[in-house]
Formats: C-alpha cells, structure tokens, sequence
C-alpha cells in the first residue's frame, strides 16, 4: 500500500513539472530594460515584474493560444499574442511612452500660471494677492512684484517689458474688460475696479501670448472668475477708508447661487490723519455696487454673469507753474462706468464650447481751471463717453490626453464721443472682427508645441493682418525645461490720439522669447531671455491746449514708430527651505528704446528702468494666528524728458529741451493679519483684522517731471502720499476662511 502510495505522489509531481511551461524575456524602450514592467497572461494569474535590466520570467501551466500584457504607469500597454505548448517561450517587448497631462512638459514660455497647480510655473492666488504687502489686494499691482512688470506709480496699466500701459489687455472669462481701472486724473494712477475674490485664477503672459487673445503689443492678462461657491456665506468689511458688505446664496441642489455687494470709500479722514503729498481740494471717493449668478444646467452647462456699476470723484489742486497768470491749477474729476460679463461652457461629446460677451460704458468728466487770488477762472471740460460690446466663442476638441485644436471668432466694438470745449469734438466708432485656430501638439512627455494663427479687420482703418504665433517646450532632464515662443502681434492705435483725419494702420511688435525652468515640489526657478521689436507705432502732433496744465490734446498723426526692447529675467519661489516661510524674488533687466508719440529721435522710454529688483516674503505664526508679511522693490532711476515744440515753416517740430534721470525707487512694505477665531469651535463668524504700512521707510520716490511753457520751472511728480497706513476688519458669516489661509501661508 505504501509503494503505491509514492508511486502516485511520484506520478503526479512528475505530471505537474511537465505541465508548467517557462516563458521569459525582455522588455526595453529605447534599446534600455525598464525595471517595474508588469508582466501577465491575460485573464490569469500568472505572471512577473521585470528587473533592473527589464528582464522577467516566470511558468504557467496554460495551454493554447494566449494574450501577453505589458503594464506600467508611464509607458502604454503592449499586448503579444503567445502559443503556448510544451516548449519554453522566449518574449520580448518594445515600450512606447504613455503620454500623460500630469506628467506632459507644457509650454510656458512668457506665462505665468495660477489656474491650474498641476501647470503652473508659478502660484499667484488671490491669497497670494491679499498677503503680498504693498499691493493693496490690487491684482495689478501684485503683478508689479514679477518679472517684466515694470514700477510706474503716475499712471494706471501694466507696463510689460518696455510696453506702455495700454498695451496690454486683460480679459475675464475669455472677454476683454475694457476700462479695467478706474478713472483718474493726470499724474494719480487709477485703481483696480474688480474685487480680487472675484477670480480664482489667472494667466499672466509677459509675451508671446496664445492667439486666441490680440490688440496687445506687449502682453495679456487673462481672468478666471470663481464657479459656484460651497456654501452661502455674508461678508462685511470696514475700515476708515471704506465699508462694502455682500452675500452669496447657494441652492439646496447646489446647481444654482446668485450674490451681491455694496461698497463705499472715502479718504477724507485719512487726509486729516496722514501728511499727504497730493492736495486734494475733494477727497476721492467712490461708490460701487455688482451682482452675479451662477447656473449649473441638467445637461452639464454652465452659465455665469457678472454686473458691477461704480462712480468716483475727486479734486486735485497744484501750485501754478505759470504763476503770472495763475496762483493754482485745479483738476475735477467724476467718473462712472457699468461692466457686464455673461459666460458660457458646455461639452458637446469630444467638443468644449466657451461662449462669452462683454458690455461696458466708461464716462470721464474733466473740469480743468486756474485759481488766481482766489478767484477761479478758465473753466475747461473735457467729457468723454465709450460704449464697449464684446463677444467671443471657441470651440475646442481634445485630441488626446494633451493635444487639442480649438477655434473660434470675437467681435469688438467701440463707439466713443469726445468733447474738449469747443476746440475738439469726435465721434469714433471702430469694430474689430477677428478669427484664430491654434493646436497644442503633445509630441511626448519631453516636446509639446502650440501652433496659432490670429487674422484681424478694423472697420476704422479699413485694414486687416494676419498674427502667426509658436512656441515650443522640451524637458532636457527630470525637473527642467525649456521654451521657446515667437509670435507678431497688432494692436490699434490708441483711441485716445484719434482727435483728427489720419491715414493710419495697425502697430506692430515681433516677440522672440526663450526660457530655462526648474520645478520642484516647493520650489520654481525660470531665466527668461526676450527681444521685441516694433514697427509701425504711432507718432502724435499738438492739437489742442489744456489751461492751467501745461498738457495738450494729441492727435495721432503717422504711424512712423518704431523701437525694442530687450532683457533678461529671473524668478525664484520657495516654500520649502524654511519652515512656515514662503518667499520669492525677482529680476529684470531691460534695455528699451523708441521712437513714438512726441519723441524727436530714439529714446529710451520714460516708463522703463533698466534695472527692477523685488522681494516677497510671507510667514504665518499658528500659536499666535498670525501671519507676517514684508516686501521690497528696487528700480533704477527711469529717465524724464521736457519735449517742446516749436513751428518750422507751418510745421510742429519737437525737440528735448530739458532731460535727466530720476532718483532710484524703494520701497519697503509691511503687513500683519490677525486671525482671532482660529481654533474657536462652533464660531459663527469669521475675522482677519489687517495692519498695512507701504513703504515703511519713508522712502521720498518721484515718478517724474512737469515743466512750465517756456521750461524754466518744473515741479515733482510724486505720490499722493509717501507712507501709508491702513487698518481694516474684515468678516465672513457661514464659510470658514482661515484654514484656507493657512495653508496659503496668510
């Protein structure tokens, strides 16, 4: 019994080592084993795992015709059909690389991203804006704090790389904002008229912007406003400057939410407290008022709408340069505007439509006179009315993970009415209609592309272009990338210098851009390298004087213009090294001239400084739920120029009759937020109390130079106040904002 008993255990061991069949090989990509490679029968479970040399064997007893499958995270699977008999079966398989939108190298050159974590270069989030010291939770003056954003305290915009302030744009939700800033008098910068908390996100492009964007020589700002929010909540804040109050209700389904605010700000007392530089004859003040909703439709549409109205005021009165006909000159500013942008989206299968339009009128009303004895006198109005619609739609479908084509047109149209007295008087009406096509190319997860081409028609000048742009990226090593971005880009000219008759076209800057970056959980380093060249710029003539201003109405004349503008810069965010610190600096170099506007010959502009150095760094404190935040800009002295005019056989020829360069700026800004609720359970509101002192030092900056007629005398162009203080309380009932701010480090 027992022989038979071994018999049959013999038996069966020998049966089963002759039923398993060895099956190996090797799996490579590039000519290179990849180690991790998980090798298996289909529907079994048999299998292995490839080793450092991406070799792999194991044995089946299956029988018969049978799958193969190679699995890994990066490469996509490989299948080999395989008969299996009784003999050994050797396999080797050839990898290709999985592409993936997480892993994909992406184009940036020129950007700055905040809309997506997992593509952005760098993070500037709305906290990041309300923390950044010296900004006033302003997004444009935030911007101030990156490369290529140059330091110009006298005059409203974004001056990108050697661009004046009106060229550039900013766009919400795809849609131009026309009059993004406030109106403002000669010499005071207006401000922001857009909530920070409005936007979730946002794109910077210092250069070589996506041709779905145009009408901006030098950059473009694009804005992406909040969705649905997670709960309702009120919000109040107060402060001696201003008090606004507002609310967001959101549907028992959460499909739905409508909200609205109400502000006003006043810097009368501030005035009282504060040893001003400006003498304001009327405290500026505003009022300003907005409403929005949101839809989230059954068939996974989304609409959005947003409505702001605002007006402001103001008075400024200065010492007279001209004092044989005036003690004083006076200025008188009201100024209102209304905004509203209603967006689309829908996916349509493998298509994404995004539909949007935009309507907004802007109206400036100034009152300029002189006052001698005290006596005012030489009353001059300057009243300007813009009526502004927009509507764009692109329709984009994905290729694959990270390659797309998307398309689409956009109508602007703008009708302006000026009067300056009876001297001038114009009614302007141009409609830009415009079409573009761009394709991302992902190649590989090491090169990606972006192909566009934007094409324009102005019913003004009765002309149109055609603006190719290209950028290219690769990945040389596992944290570094490089870029490259080449575009030609139109803007019209300004509607503002369009007081008379004129043959004029298009300006016209070139963008050659190329960027190194390393990224790292934590941390981000960019050197970027650009040159612009422009032609076709504008060049302006006298037409009209201002009393008591020593300024002119211009009136673009030719478009005889050119210039450049070429430099280098660098970026550096951490907020890794040290523990609970967040911090970046900041560099640009610029080396700019040209010849537009009133300049006789080439000249570097007065708006660029050659050297601009920022730093930002941020803390916050848990045991004391507080943060800590401190900022510091430098910028070279920028140049100042006195240009007259004098009259050559009928004709104005303008000449440099004073120049010189200004002091360099500094300035060191402070800011504190207190959180007093951290940590309280069932706590029904929300606080953050905030300390901001901007330029702390006391730094006596110039911004430049206002010269008499005959340029025997000349007065500072200064800021309205040297250090600013500001205090202010701001509480949120139903949501709970201060783990948010922590983990943005408030």
């Amino acid at each position: 019994m027992k022989t038979k008993l071994l018999f049959l255990i013999s038996l069966l061991s020998f049966t089963l080592n002759i039923a398993q069949t060895k099956i190996s090989g090797r799996v490579t990509y590039k000519n290179k084993g990849v180690a991790e490679v998980n090798v298996t029968l289909k529907d079994t479970y048999d299998g292995a795992t490839t080793d450092t040399e991406g070799n792999f064997s194991f044995e089946t007893s299956e029988k018969g015709n049978k799958t193969l499958l190679f699995t890994h995270p990066k490469y996509m699977d490989v299948e080999k059909s395989i008969t299996i008999e009784n003999q050994e079966i050797s396999v080797n398989a050839e990898l290709k690389e999985q592409i993936s939108e997480i892993d994909a190298v992406v184009v940036s050159a020129g950007s700055i991203e905040a809309s997506d974590k997992k593509r952005a270069t760098a993070l500037l989030t709305p906290i990041d804006i309300y923390t950044t010291a010296g900004a006033d939770g302003q997004i444009s003056s935030a911007l101030t704090y990156l490369p290529g954003v140059q330091k110009v305290g006298e005059t409203e915009g974004l001056f990108i790389r050697g661009g004046t302030g009106t060229e550039s744009r900013i766009f919400m939700d795809g849609s131009l904002i026309n009059n993004y800033f406030s109106n403002s008098v000669p010499g005071i910068a207006g401000r922001d008229r857009f909530n920070t908390s409005l936007f979730k996100g946002n794109v910077f492009s210092s250069g070589g912007y996506s041709a779905l964007y145009g009408q901006a020589l030098s950059g473009a700002l694009m804005l992406e406003s909040v969705d649905l929010p997670d709960q309702s909540s009120y919000d109040l804040g107060v402060s001696p400057i201003f008090l606004n109050a507002g609310f967001q209700k959101l549907s028992e389904n959460k499909t739905s939410s409508f909200g609205a605010s109400l502000g006003y700000s006043n810097l009368k007392l501030m005035q009282d407290v504060i040893n001003f530089n400006t003498d304001f004859s009327e405290a500026p003040q505003s009022f300003n008022g907005d409403f929005n909703f949101r839809i989230k439709t059954k068939s996974g549409g989304f609409f959005k709408y947003y409505g702001v109205y605002d007006s402001n005021r103001m008075g400024v009165k200065t010492q007279s340069l001209e004092p044989a006909d005036s003690d004083w000159s006076l200025v008188k500013l009201k100024g209102k505007n209304t905004y509203h942008n209603l967006s689309f989206k829908q996916k349509f299968g493998k298509y994404l439509l995004n539909a949007g339009t935009s309507y907004s009128f802007n109206r400036s009303d100034l009152d300029f006179s002189t006052e001698k004895n005290n006596v005012e006198n030489g009353n001059t109005k300057l009243l300007t009315d813009g009526n502004y619609i927009n509507f764009k739609t692109v329709l984009e479908r994905k290729v694959n993970k990270i390659s797309a084509l998307r398309g689409g047109f956009e109508l602007n149209a703008a009708s302006e009415k000026l009067t300056f007295d009876e001297f001038v008087q114009k009614n302007y009406k141009d409609l830009i209609s415009s079409a573009f096509v761009e394709t991302d190319l992902g190649f590989s997860n090491q090169l990606s592309a972006k192909i566009g081409v934007r094409a324009e028609y102005s019913s003004y000048l009765e002309k149109s272009n055609i603006a190719p742009r290209l950028a290219l990226a690769y990945r040389f090593a596992k944290d570094w990338t490089t870029s490259f971005a080449y575009g030609i880009f139109y803007q019209n000219p300004e509607s503002r210098y369009i007081n008379a008759p004129a043959d004029l076209d298009f300006q016209k800057a070139q963008h050659f851009i190329f960027q190194v970056q390393r990224t790292t959980e934590g941390r981000s380093l960019r050197l970027e390298a650009f040159y612009k060249k422009y032609d076709e710029l504008i060049k302006v003539k006298n037409l009209s004087y201002i009393n008591g201003q020593n300024q002119y109405i211009q009136t673009a004349d030719n478009n005889n213009g050119y210039g450049f503008a070429k430099g280098l810069e660098l970026f550096w965010r951490d907020k890794k090294t040290f523990e609970n610190i967040d911090y970046w600096i900041s560099y640009s170099y610029l080396d700019s001239k040209r010849d537009f506007m009133n300049y006789p010959v080439s000249l570097k502009p007065n708006f660029a400084s050659e050297h601009t150095l920022s730093a930002v760094a941020k803390r916050f404190v848990p045991k004391w739920k507080t943060g800590f935040n401190l900022s510091y800009t430098y910028a070279k002295g920028r140049p100042y120029y006195d240009i007259a005019t004098q009259d050559v056989n009928g004709e104005q020829n303008y000449f440099v009759r004073n120049e010189g360069r200004l002091k360099d700026y500094n300035a060191l800004n402070f800011s504190v937020n207190y959180l007093p609720n951290l940590g309280k359970k069932d706590a029904k509101a929300f606080t953050v109390l905030v300390l901001s002192v901007s330029n702390i030092l006391g730094s006596k900056n110039v911004y430049g130079y206002n010269f008499s007629m005959d340029g025997s005398r000349s007065s500072a162009v200064v800021p309205p106040v040297n250090t600013f203080v500001f205090i202010g309380a701001f509480i949120s009932f139903g949501v709970d904002k201060t783990q948010d701010a922590i983990n943005n480090n408030l």
